[in-house]
């Protein structure tokens, strides 16, 4: 469903040694040559290779932040959002549904939106310079964007993935986090999500799912903007939760709907 414009303002990888070769008619000094070319590119291997094997560590415990935006009263979004249960399910992925109210003239008041999660997704509409903020969208890690009924493009926006945190830093323990690592000249806005982890089901009662029940999962509940991060390391006691039994994620992305950085969870 869309809304008309109007209504809402390492290095490279050098890691094979290029070890000089003599081609000299002496035998002994081309075989010292290759056994010195063969040690170095030795060398080379064993320094890299604990250095791929740790980046790769810490990118399997990023995972793809998959928002989809939905209202209770958008005709299409029940069926979106059954369809996406594979993405849901995925260990890989941290998957957020953000309700939206700007569908409640239709008829039915969604009662989980929020209008900062409607600001939210405008920011996406600038980013992608979409004519309009429409549901059910997708936003997949703050680089690409689709339709949420398009389920397969969503597992294949899923799939290319690449984990981007590893300049930047999230650490989470308990209600403590940390900030560090490098960022961008204009800095990286951090935010403080809350999600309820279990499905949500609402009976609606009027509107144009009238006599309809809608599932939903991963509900954000809270969206807490933390500031921005401009390279000093920063650690903060996060507020307690509004609500009991909520998860807790931490994202930080490029300013004004940026890509996302790091995610901790």
């Amino acid at each position: 469903m869309r809304l008309t414009e109007g209504i809402f303002s390492g290095r490279s990888r050098n890691g094979e040694a290029k070890a000089a070769q003599s081609w000299s008619k002496n035998g002994s000094m081309l075989m010292n040559t290759r056994s010195a070319g063969l040690a170095a590119v030795l060398l080379v291997c064993a320094s890299f290779l604990p250095v791929q094997e740790a980046a790769a560590r810490v990118g399997a415990k990023a995972p793809a932040v998959v928002e989809l935006y939905t209202a209770q009263g958008c005709a299409g979004c029940p069926d979106a959002a059954a369809g996406l249960k594979g993405v849901q399910a995925r260990k890989d992925v941290l998957f957020l549904t953000f309700a939206v109210d700007y569908w409640d003239y239709l008829g039915w008041k969604d009662t989980f939106a929020k209008p900062e999660f409607t600001a939210r997704q405008n920011a996406y509409k600038a980013r992608f310079r979409l004519r309009e903020i429409y549901t059910p969208q997708v936003v997949v890690d703050g680089r690409k964007e689709t339709s949420g009924a398009d389920h397969a493009k969503v597992e294949a926006l899923a799939d290319e993935h690449a984990p981007a945190g590893r300049r930047l830093h999230l650490t989470l323990k308990g209600q403590r986090l940390k900030v560090s690592g490098r960022a961008a000249p204009e800095g990286v806005q951090v935010w403080l999500i809350r999600y309820d982890p279990h499905a949500r089901e609402v009976q609606v009662k009027s509107g144009e799912n009238r006599g309809k029940t809608v599932v939903e999962q991963n509900l954000v509940r809270e969206l807490v903007d933390l500031g921005r991060f401009k390279g000093a390391a920063r650690s903060l006691t996060l507020p307690a939760p509004t609500e009991p039994g909520l998860a807790t994620a931490v994202i930080a992305q490029g300013a004004r709907g940026g890509p996302v950085l790091a995610v901790a969870r």
